[in-house]
């Protein structure tokens, strides 16, 4: 199962604090799925979706919040890949509609505008109820072990940037993009998914995903520190064998005798101790210098030696 698959699976089985939430939840599967038609006077809605989550928890609120039992089948789509369809059928759905403030009625005139309706979200619970049936039907969340994206896919730019609005009003940053011919709400940080995990009560996903952040930081901790110590040592490394090359080069063309007897001491230690720090060569001195005098006596060696290399003499 999908890190995504487990989100959804939790939330459906979370129900809010009251009847409030529950109509702000069943508001977000209609705004998404749902589809609004008049028969004999009667408004119908029905919701049509491959997302059994969406249906399950859509069917389980209609009967706990309007105690209607909605009308659910279920048909196999596609030949080679069979994909099971599922249809939710409510005959009478007006006091749905009303509740979600999807149908208005203005001067006995009935109106239907699918939108995020201000009072049906006016608590926080309700948006967290609202966010969260939008995730059980359009959302999805990578596995944090590859990265950390989370997305709802909408059909219209109107919901699209609502969703947006009722997700930053809790302090987030999600942004719009358009995809082909959809409208993606996402986020991409992985606190900010944490903090969306919270806001729709997730707590297992919540901690799962914050598991493996933990990990991912130390693990990314770890390989900065361990790159910035072999940067140094190949640093060092690298001196140190120019180092080397220099005092040889002297060594075979003037001889170290010819050097002043600080450097040329500096220099035979260098030879005998080539993988030693400039700390530690400096303590094998006859009158013992620290790391700074240590190089500055290598670096007037390596002056010397490409004074040689130049024809310049080297030795003043």
């Amino acid at each position: 199962m999908s890190f995504s698959s487990k989100v959804k699976g939790e939330l459906s089985l979370h129900f809010g604090n009251g009847r409030h939430c529950e109509i702000a939840e069943i508001a977000a599967y209609v705004n998404i799925y749902g589809q609004i038609a008049v028969f004999g006077g009667n408004f119908c809605l029905k919701i049509q979706t491959e997302n059994d989550y969406a249906v399950k928890k859509c069917f389980t609120l209609l009967r706990n919040t309007f105690n209607m039992i909605a009308d659910v089948s279920v048909r196999i789509s596609g030949q080679k890949r069979q994909t099971k369809v599922y249809t939710l059928l409510v005959r009478d759905a007006a006091a749905i509609l009303q509740a979600t403030g999807i149908l208005t009625i203005e001067k006995e005139q009935k109106k239907l505008k699918k939108r995020i309706y201000p009072p049906v979200v006016s608590s926080i619970c309700c948006r967290r109820a609202y966010i969260r049936g939008a995730f059980i039907s359009v959302g999805s969340v990578n596995d944090p072990e590859k990265n950390y994206h989370l997305e709802f896919v909408l059909a219209d730019l109107s919901a699209a940037e609502q969703l947006r609005e009722l997700i930053n009003a809790f302090g987030l940053d999600a942004k719009v993009v358009e995809r082909k011919e959809h409208y993606i709400v996402y986020l991409k940080e992985g606190e900010q998914i944490v903090d969306l995990l919270n806001i729709m009560e997730a707590p297992l996903a919540l901690m799962d995903l914050e598991n493996v952040r933990i990990v991912k930081e130390m693990r990314n901790d770890i390989n900065r520190k361990v790159n910035c110590e072999t940067a140094n040592l190949n640093k060092v490394v690298g001196a140190a064998v120019k180092q080397l090359e220099d005092i040889n080069y002297i060594e075979e063309t003037i001889g170290l005798a010819r050097l002043p007897e600080q450097l040329a001491e500096v220099a035979r230690v260098r030879l005998e101790y080539p993988d030693r720090s400039l700390k530690e060569l400096g303590s094998f001195l006859m009158t013992p210098v620290g790391k700074s005098g240590v190089n500055h006596r290598l670096r007037k060696i390596s002056s010397i030696a490409e004074a040689l290399r130049e024809g310049k003499g080297g030795i003043e």
